[in-house]
């Protein structure tokens, strides 16, 4: 079993968003969680209108975030 196995989906955005915007991913999941009772989509409205991601990077982040239980 290779121990370097590359993260699928939303998780393989993460090193391209810490690169493009300067901020460890941490930062950005944190940030979502933040955002109570507010749907996908307007949850990356907000992440673009707010904090300048890009649509599928923002789109990453909300859908890995809203995949996981509470």
């Amino acid at each position: 079993m290779p121990t370097d196995e590359k993260p699928s989906g939303p998780a393989s955005y993460f090193p391209s968003i810490e690169k493009k915007y300067g901020q460890p991913i941490e930062h950005w999941l944190e940030l979502v969680r933040n955002q109570q009772g507010m749907k996908h989509m307007d949850i990356v409205k907000w992440l673009k209108a707010e904090h300048g991601l890009g649509h599928g990077h923002a789109n990453a982040i909300v859908a890995f975030v809203l995949a996981r239980p509470k």
